[in-house]
């Protein structure tokens, strides 16, 4: 089975108000793309991938005027693919939703959300992704009231074979300070940003152990917005978002093989998963961002994971139709997972 995790950068803007695609010359959320050029592109990216579920990262928005089900089952028709079934966990109001896309053929797919509802006091131990979680990040002895900007999507799946496989989609807070001006501003709002991001990953990283002490099948997948070394306010907190997730031999850990190659070599090459530019510095940036994890029992079957990078990957990059669409469609590039559940 091939499981992939796509943040596909303002997917949500290639819709017109009835969830149809608009293909057309106007300009996409991506720089210099229209909306034609980018949907072309990610029909072929999503054609090229194949795969039997896609966990999509910022997926169209959900809200009285739209839904993202009928607007990625349609552009699902509109290039013939398999993966025909859309499943929405908890809207949020970013545009920016988190949804799987799947292969009814294949797996049966079901929102199956746990922990409890908290109201607006909260709760420290777990609670429901569209709750309200309690903790105090700074030793100030003062609770921080933490909520999920993008709730994680929690999906029951049952496989061809008759396997039942949790999957949790996850697009933690971006710790880049959006607006701020000036260097001490800049300096207070990444701080403030990464508490938030830690918290959201320790509130993730309790549900992880619950699965894991119930021995369910698990992976964690989508946009962690972090990875160890990435910034200088990490070691302000010790541990990266993704560290934390992952967790320790002790209490169970999740793998993925490019999270682990960062953390034993922080100053050597490293995979990537995205591309940005870099307009003050006329450059692009390149980071480790998307993951896809596995939990101890779902290891032991020989998975194989892939980044379909255009310039890293030499099947992507000798294919230039493939290459160029893999550029054209989004900032951020496919991780995907082979299996055998």
């Amino acid at each position: 089975m091939r499981i992939a995790t796509y943040n596909v950068e303002w997917f949500s803007n290639l819709f017109d108000s009835q969830d149809r695609l608009l293909m057309d010359d106007g300009w996409s959320g991506r720089q210099d793309v229209t909306r034609a050029q980018q949907i072309e592109a990610l029909g072929i990216v999503f054609t090229a991938i194949d795969a039997d579920a896609v966990m999509i990262v910022e997926a169209p928005d959900q809200s009285g005027r739209h839904s993202t089900v009928m607007a990625l089952e349609n552009f699902a028709a509109a290039f013939g693919l398999r993966t025909s079934r859309a499943l929405l966990g908890f809207g949020n109001d970013t545009q920016q939703e988190i949804a799987l896309l799947y292969d009814p053929d294949r797996l049966s797919a079901r929102h199956d959300p746990l922990g409890h509802e908290t109201g607006k006091k909260g709760a420290g131990d777990a609670p429901r992704f569209d709750g309200v979680f309690r903790i105090d990040l700074d030793v100030d002895a003062t609770e921080d009231m933490v909520r999920f900007s993008k709730p994680p999507l929690e999906v029951a799946v049952r496989t061809q074979k008759g396997n039942e496989v949790r999957l949790i989609g996850a697009h933690l807070k971006s710790k880049a300070p959006h607006g701020a001006r000036g260097r001490d501003e800049v300096m207070r709002m990444s701080i403030a940003n990464r508490r938030k991001q830690l918290a959201q990953a320790i509130w993730l990283r309790q549900r992880v152990e619950y699965h894991l002490g119930r021995g369910d099948p698990l992976i964690v997948l989508g946009d962690l917005n972090d990875g160890p070394g990435l910034d200088e306010y990490e070691d302000l907190f010790g541990r990266s978002s993704v560290e934390i997730i992952m967790g320790e031999p002790a209490s169970g850990c999740l793998y993925d093989p490019h999270a682990r190659q960062a953390m034993r070599s922080r100053f050597g090459v490293q995979a990537s998963t995205s591309r940005f530019y870099l307009a003050h510095e006329k450059k692009y940036m390149q980071a480790l961002l998307d993951y896809i994890m596995v939990s101890p029992d779902l290891r032991e079957k020989s998975p194989n994971w892939h980044i379909w990078h255009p310039f890293d990957d030499p099947d992507c990059y000798g294919l230039p139709e493939l290459r160029n669409a893999l550029l054209t469609a989004s900032d951020h590039f496919p991780v995907v997972l082979d299996i055998d559940i």
